[in-house]
C-alpha cells in the first residue's frame, strides 16, 4: 500500500483581522467542499490509490472538526470569574513531534495471505523498528492497553464480520515506555464474490490533542470551582455585612429627639460589577448615657475573612464605646486586637463621640481621614490627633481631639474612594465643593442624597461609605 504523501511546509499565518465567527464560517464551508469530493472518490473504486485519497479525506474531515470545535470555544471563552484567577497553558506539540501528517501512518492487513503492510509513519508512532515485520491483526492487541483491548477488538470484528467501518480510538505502550493514544480509521476490502480480503487503515498519533482538551476540560472545571467559591465567599460575605451593619442606605433611627441632638443618615456606595466585598463598615448608635457613637472604618482586602474580621471590630467597637471608653484609648484597644488576631490584617478608622447636651464632640482616628465639618456653607476637615493604621505597630498610641458644635453644623464621615479616581486633597476639595448644597439641605438624608447624586453613579473599585450627621436645632 503505498504511503502518504507528506511535506514539510512553514504554517499559515493566522489573519491579522477578522473576527473568528468568520473563521468558523470558513472552517465549515471547507468541511462541505472536502465532504463533496470525498463523496465522489468513493464511487471512484476500490483501488489501493484510491482508498489512501479516500482516508485523507477523511482525517481533513477530522482535523476540520477539531478546528471548528477549538475556534467555537475561542469565540465563546470560559465562564465568568472573580479577580485573580489563573488559567492553566495549553501544551503544545514540541517541534520534534513534526507537522501533522508526520503523526499518521497507514496499515493494510491482508486476510487471504496473512500479511501485514504498515507505512513508515505507522512504524514511528508505535515505536517499532521498520526492520520488523509488521504485526498482524491477531498480534496488534498486543501493543494495545488492557483496559482498551476489548475497545479495539469489537472495532476489528465489526469490520471484517459485518463490514463495517472503523472508527475509534484506543492506546498503545510503545517500547520506550511511552503511552499513546491512536486514533483508528478504516474499511473492510472486499473481493469479487464479496467477502472481506483485506481490511485497511489510517492511524492517527492524537496523544497531543487528547492531552490538550484534557488541560482545556480541567481548566475550565477549576475556573468553574473557583467561580463557585467566589460566588459563595460573596454570599457569605453579604451576609454578614447585612447582620451587623445599619441599613445600607437612608437615614439612621436614633431614639433621642430635640435640640442638640443628631439626625443621622448614610450610603453606601458599591463598587464594580462583580468585585468582592470589602470591610467597610459605618455605624451609629445611641449609648446608655445619652451620648451618641459615629464611626466608620476599613479593613482592608476582601472576601469573607475580611468581613468576618470587620464584624469583629465593629462588634468591639460598640462594646467598648457602650462601656463608656473614649475614643482615643478605644483606638487603642482596638489596635491590641487587631494585632492579636491569627491572621494579620490593616485597618484604619475614626471613632467619635458625641454629647447632646454640650454639642461636644470628641474624636480620634486611625490613619482614616478625618470629619468633615460644615458651617454656615462652607466646610473644612477637622484638624486630626495623632494615630496610625490599625495593625502596624503593637503598642501605638492615640490621641483624641474635642470640638464643640453648633445648632445646623454637618459632619461628613467617610472611607476612602468616595470621590473615584480622586484621593488625599482632590478628594478633599471635591467633597468641600458640596458645602454650598449641603447648606440648602434640611436633613441629612438631603445631604445624603447630594453626595449619591453627585458620585454615586462613577464606578470605583472598592465600596465607599459615607455617614452625615446634621446637629438639630
Amino acid at each position: 500500500m503505498p504511503s502518504h504523501v507528506s511535506a514539510d511546509r512553514p504554517a499559515a499565518q493566522p489573519p491579522g483581522r477578522g473576527s473568528v465567527e468568520a473563521l468558523i464560517s470558513q472552517t465549515r464551508r471547507l468541511k462541505g467542499d472536502v465532504d463533496a469530493v470525498r463523496r465522489d472518490t468513493r464511487s471512484a473504486g476500490s483501488d489501493p490509490e484510491e482508498r489512501w485519497q479516500r482516508a485523507l479525506y477523511d482525517l481533513a474531515l477530522h482535523q476540520l472538526d477539531d478546528l471548528d470545535e477549538h475556534l467555537a470555544q475561542l469565540r465563546d471563552g470560559p465562564a465568568p470569574l472573580s479577580a485573580g484567577v489563573e488559567t492553566a497553558p495549553v501544551r503544545r506539540s514540541s517541534p520534534a513531534s513534526g507537522s501533522l501528517l508526520s503523526r499518521v501512518g497507514s496499515a493494510e492487513w491482508n486476510l487471504l495471505t496473512d500479511e501485514a503492510s504498515w507505512s513508515g509513519e505507522l512504524y514511528r508512532i508505535l515505536g517499532r523498528d521498520p526492520a520488523v515485520p509488521a504485526l498482524t491483526l491477531d498480534e496488534l492487541p498486543a501493543l494495545v492497553l488492557d483496559d482498551d483491548r476489548p475497545r479495539l477488538t469489537a472495532m476489528v470484528t465489526d469490520c471484517l464480520i459485518d463490514a463495517k467501518p472503523i472508527d475509534g480510538e484506543f492506546r498503545v505502550l510503545r517500547p520506550d515506555g511511552n503511552v499513546r493514544t491512536v486514533h483508528m480509521m478504516g474499511e473492510p476490502v472486499l473481493d469479487g464474490d464479496g467477502s472481506t480480503a483485506s481490511m485497511w487503515a489510517v492511524l492517527r498519533d492524537v496523544s497531543e490533542l487528547r492531552r490538550s482538551q484534557r488541560t482545556v476540560r480541567e481548566t475550565r472545571d477549576t475556573m468553574q470551582r473557583h467561580h463557585r467559591r467566589a460566588e459563595t465567599e460573596q454570599r457569605i460575605a453579604v451576609e454578614l455585612q447585612e447582620a451587623v451593619l445599619p441599613p445600607a442606605h437612608g437615614a439612621l433611627r436614633l431614639p433621642r429627639r430635640g435640640p442638640g441632638t443628631l439626625d443621622v443618615a448614610a450610603h453606601c456606595l458599591p463598587s464594580g460589577a462583580g468585585a468582592l466585598l470589602g470591610g467597610d463598615w459605618y455605624d451609629a448608635l445611641e449609648l446608655s448615657d445619652g451620648d451618641t457613637l459615629l464611626s466608620v472604618g476599613d479593613l482592608t482586602g476582601h472576601g469573607v475573612a475580611v468581613a468576618s474580621g470587620m464584624t469583629m471590630l465593629l462588634g468591639a467597637v460598640r462594646g467598648m464605646a457602650m462601656a463608656g471608653t473614649q475614643p482615643g484609648q478605644l483606638m487603642t484597644l482596638l489596635n491590641q486586637l487587631l494585632d492579636a488576631t491569627v491572621q494579620p490584617a490593616l485597618g484604619s478608622a475614626v471613632c467619635c463621640r458625641y454629647r447632646p447636651a454640650t454639642r461636644t464632640l470628641t474624636w480620634a482616628q486611625a490613619g482614616h481621614p478625618a470629619p468633615l465639618l460644615f458651617r454656615g456653607g462652607t466646610g473644612c476637615a477637622l484638624s486630626a490627633p495623632d494615630g496610625v493604621l490599625l495593625g502596624v505597630t503593637s503598642g501605638a498610641g492615640y490621641g483624641q481631639a474635642e470640638v464643640t458644635l453648633e445648632p445646623g453644623d454637618l459632619l461628613l464621615l467617610h472611607t476612602d474612594g468616595v470621590v473615584p479616581g480622586h484621593s488625599g486633597t482632590d478628594s478633599l476639595d471635591a467633597l468641600l465643593g458640596l458645602a454650598p448644597r449641603f447648606g440648602a439641605a434640611r436633613t441629612a438624608q438631603e445631604c445624603v442624597r447630594a453626595v449619591v447624586e453627585e458620585f454615586g453613579e462613577s464606578e470605583r473599585e472598592d465600596k465607599a461609605c459615607v455617614l452625615v450627621a446634621k446637629v438639630s436645632e
